[in-house]
């Protein structure tokens, strides 16, 4: 089966072509860093695998996401690249198109960002780009599919083409590429010979480590040794590497000066002009905060909760009304009748009310993602990340995690650095995911129903709070990071579309469906029949039941934090699973019929001090199953898995009992 890769520089909008060509759907984001591991899909024609890497600038990679894009290039043989580049920034794009030239394989150019370009005033020819370097050239708008067919129609095509490649002249380097060339052909399966003595002359890690064990390395270092002291004879640059670059820049330069117009270009474009205000240095913070604010006061004040509640009258009215009807009609026994009205329909329906609020928040981060704002939020917080430990690029798995913590701590791949990778992939748990939402829509709603924008928002502040304070300890003590550069690229602002907007919140959104009729369902049968059995049987009461007795070994631990029941430690534990199984595993125990209910039994079990301190416990304990799963696979080590379930519980411990015990000196309980 044919298989053509999709290789780019990060935000050229590789990943929204992806979406276009495939039959899948992946992740898009107008932020650099969205796409940190290869995505493979069917072309719509039937064609083939169409495959995603990762956004490089180079083939010499820095974090681990651009070792993908590297490995597969070195270890596939893709019948045909399709290089997507940014047609506003040519030049810096180009930058991989050479070296991908060089690859050896047919290639097609992608030209990307074809109306951000003229938006600029800035033209490019397609016939005079696709002359000089030799490959079919694609004018672009991959967002809203303009030019997508074109390509599509072209791909069958492109491997009967002869394989695409330059043959730069790098002059006195052009001996040592030859003789590093001789070197390596006794090895197997290996790419264009002269791509590869490039790439190993440039020290690039993945070519290195590749060949390590397969060629003299030593004669590899003689030959780079040799040729950099011809260069510094010739008063040339020194370093080899550097000699490469500054070749391969030159032939650049002649294309872009043949090929773009920048005669017409603005001074001073809309993006400058928005990034004077939304990234100064004294107001961007805080109007990065009102915006947050703005977005909790939509969430749970203006438009979700009004719709969690017709859900909750539609579920517990006509919903619940007509399984009662069928389970009677059917002639249900007492235990089946039990297991679904109180069982499934009370934890899975309980968590299912609060679909509005979430969907809504998802568009809401959406929008940001799509904007092009979430890159700045991360420029926005560098000297403060980097006061701590790590660098701005660390908080965008943070925001990330604002969604779910499972591809936050995946996101953490575009990191640089290994320590401040593994720092950020630790600290992401403390991110209010969307699955801690209900649980704060419960009691907010409850307790601080005039404040419920403000209070739910203090959580993700003190989530944050506490990721920076624990990084700030964790790299002084712990892992003492190395210093690093950091590099953000800031995408043009855009309008999102409103197709791409909806189906970016489907696809966060799905996921909350899909636990709910997987784990949460599991999760609810289980916590149902724990509390509808015991040491006496079945059908016992709930205070004598096995669900009681495992909750009520936790409650002497909890009481210090103001919720020392059977009923919060029952929930907290099995909320491990699933932070809203917690929701689900109090609608069975208080087995009340609707939210109001709920609401109801929460008000008299809880005082609004026990209630917060009790919201601040399920920001900050262990990180759900799925999440802690992740981190094992990303740091290979139980190690430090072990130690992030741990920290987490130990920190949510302490924040609890200073909110609780604070309070109560505060004269607020």
């Amino acid at each position: 089966m044919s298989s053509f890769a999709l290789v780019g520089n990060p935000n050229t909008g590789k990943t929204s072509l992806f979406n276009t060509l495939t039959t899948s759907y992946e992740y898009v984001g107008n932020w650099a860093g969205v796409t940190v591991e290869k995505k493979v899909g069917d072309l719509k024609n039937g064609g083939g695998q169409l495959v995603d890497l990762p956004g490089i600038y180079s083939l010499h990679p820095l974090s681990r996401d651009e070792g993908v894009a590297a490995s597969y290039l070195m270890d596939e043989t893709p019948s045909a690249l399709i290089n997507i580049v940014d047609a506003s920034q040519l030049e810096r794009n180009l930058a991989l198109s050479v070296q991908l030239l060089e690859y050896g394989r047919p290639m097609m150019l992608g030209l990307n960002m074809m109306d951000v370009a003229k938006a600029r005033g800035i033209r490019v020819d397609p016939e005079k780009l696709q002359m000089l370097l030799g490959i079919p050239v694609v004018p672009l708008v991959a967002r809203t599919g303009k030019g997508s067919s074109e390509i599509l129609g072209m791909l069958p095509k492109i491997p009967e083409i002869s394989p695409s490649q330059i043959k730069l002249d790098y002059g006195i380097a052009e001996a040592a590429i030859e003789e590093t060339g001789k070197l390596i052909a006794s090895v197997s399966g290996l790419p264009d010979h002269r791509w590869v003595a490039l790439q190993l002359l440039a020290q690039n890690p993945v070519i290195v480590e590749e060949l390590a064990s397969k060629i003299d390395m030593d004669a590899v270092n003689r030959i780079s040794s040799n040729c950099e002291a011809q260069l510094r004879q010739a008063g040339l640059s020194s370093a080899l590497p550097e000699w490469i670059r500054s070749v391969r820049n030159e032939f650049i330069e002649q294309i872009c000066s043949a090929a773009v117009d920048r005669s017409s270009q603005k001074p001073h474009s809309l993006t400058e002009r928005m990034d004077a205000i939304l990234t100064h240095r004294f107001l961007g913070l805080p109007i990065f905060l009102a915006f947050m604010f703005l977005l909790f006061k939509v969430t749970f004040d203006w438009i979700g909760t009004p719709l969690s509640d017709l859900l909750d009258g539609l579920i517990s009215g006509p919903v619940s009304d007509g399984i009662n009807k069928a389970l009677d009609l059917a002639g249900a026994s007492s235990f089946t009748h039990a297991l679904i009205v109180d069982g499934i329909v009370a934890g899975v329906g309980g968590v299912l009310v609060f679909i509005p609020q979430i969907f809504v928040l998802f568009l809401i981060i959406s929008f940001i993602e799509d904007s092009g704002y979430m890159a700045r939020v991360s420029l926005l917080m560098d000297s403060l990340m980097e006061a701590v430990g790590l660098n701005g690029k660390a908080f965008i798995p943070f925001i990330i995690g604002f969604g779910c913590n499972v591809p936050a701590v995946m996101s953490a791949r575009s990191i640089e650095q290994p320590k401040d990778r593994l720092l950020t992939t630790l600290l992401i748990p403390l991110m209010s995911c969307s699955a801690r939402l209900p649980v704060y829509a419960l009691f907010a709603g409850v307790f601080f129903e005039s404040h419920q924008a403000l209070i739910i928002l203090s959580m993700y502040v003190l989530g944050i709070v506490m990721a920076l304070l624990l990084c700030k300890l964790f790299s002084t003590y712990l892992l003492k990071n190395e210093s690093s550069v950091f590099i953000v690229e800031l995408p043009p602002y855009r309008l999102p579309q409103g197709r791409t907007l909806i189906r970016g919140t489907w696809e966060k959104g799905k996921g909350f469906l899909r636990k709910a009729g997987t784990l949460i369902l599991g999760g609810s049968v289980l916590i149902w029949f724990l509390s509808y059995s015991g040491p006496g049987g079945f059908g016992v009461d709930m205070d004598d039941s096995f669900l009681a007795k495992i909750g009520g070994l936790m409650a002497p631990l909890l009481a210090p934090l103001g919720f020392g029941t059977w009923q919060s430690g029952s929930s907290l534990l099995t909320g491990f699973l699933a932070k809203e199984i917690v929701v689900s595993t109090m609608n069975i125990i208080y087995h009340v019929p609707n939210m109001e209910g709920l609401q109801g039994q929460i008000a008299h079990s809880f005082t609004g001090l026990q209630a917060y301190s009790f919201m601040a416990f399920v920001l900050l304990y262990t990180p759900c199953l799925a999440t802690v799963g992740v981190i094992r696979k990303e740091t290979s080590s139980w190690r430090w898995t072990a130690f992030s379930v741990g920290y987490a519980v130990a920190l949510a411990y302490l924040i609890s009992l200073i909110i609780y015990q604070g309070g109560r000196l505060l004269g607020l309980a």
